[in-house]
């Protein structure tokens, strides 16, 4: 193994533990702190959010959405697309179109956390909060490793396809979490219900998952005949044998031609 190999696996796995024990540690600090901070706490669970507070937090959730509930699980869809394609201009599109929705989604995801650190307070008291923080980094990182993409052939690639295609899994996985964990987090801070968000969005992440599982079978599904049906095999077949019944009929047209010649001399 390379070291760009150990480095890339190293920054990944280094990001992803920090992501599953970051939790443990800001709850020990926060439970060491909570005595204190109990009277504060119902104080500001009482206070309703102001107005521009409000649109803020509504603003820093569609901009979450749009990029971890959204654009990415959809450039995953359209990267794998190209797993069957062999024309190559299709592939250089799907290969482009995946790169610029994940470029949208990483910088999506960075002005929502920019919004957040500049307006809210973090205490990290909470799931969405610690695993919002994970998922800031780790995001980044990924960035950087699709950048650094080997040459199709090298003996890097398929470390580096593992590495790319593993945290983008991790990343998608978390962030649709976190989207569950900042409905539930508005709801404890507003008092409004969520749950017609929640519906919507687990149709989402259903519909999805189905497009995901579907382009697996697609092609099983084609040569089964669900999708093109038997008319074009019929067509084919007879196509064939007219091709064949055409073949035979030649040598017999020109032996025929031929004897016209011999009685006409």
């Amino acid at each position: 193994m390379s070291a760009s190999q150990k480095l890339i696996l190293f920054v990944v796995f280094t990001s992803l533990i920090i992501v599953v024990t970051l939790p443990f540690v800001l709850s020990s600090s926060t439970d060491a702190t909570e005595p204190e901070s109990n009277h504060r706490k119902n104080n500001h669970k009482i206070q309703k959010l102001s107005p521009d507070m409000s649109s803020e937090v509504i603003l820093h959730g569609f901009l979450l959405w749009a990029s971890m509930g959204f654009l990415m699980p959809i450039g995953i869809l359209v990267i794998k697309m190209s797993n069957g394609e062999h024309c190559g201009r299709r592939l250089r599109v799907l290969f482009y179109f995946h790169v610029i929705i994940q470029v949208l989604s990483v910088l999506l995801a960075t002005a929502g956390a920019v919004l957040s650190i500049k307006n809210f307070e973090n205490t990290f008291n909470n799931n969405h909060q610690r695993i919002g923080l994970g998922l800031y980094g780790i995001i980044w990182v990924q960035a950087l490793i699709g950048f650094f993409r080997p040459k199709r052939g090298s003996k890097q690639r398929s470390m580096w396809f593992f590495v790319h295609w593993f945290s983008g899994t991790v990343i998608t996985v978390l962030g649709i979490m976190n989207i569950y964990t900042g409905l539930h987090a508005y709801h404890k801070r507003t008092s409004k219900s969520v749950m017609f968000w929640n519906i919507l969005f687990s149709a989402e992440v259903c519909f999805i998952v189905f497009l995901y599982l579907l382009q697996d079978r697609w092609d099983y599904m084609k040569k089964q005949g669900v999708i093109i049906g038997n008319e074009p095999t019929k067509s084919n077949d007879l196509h064939i044998n007219n091709q064949k019944d055409l073949e035979q009929r030649r040598p017999n047209q020109a032996l025929a031609v031929e004897n016209d010649r011999f009685i006409f001399q």
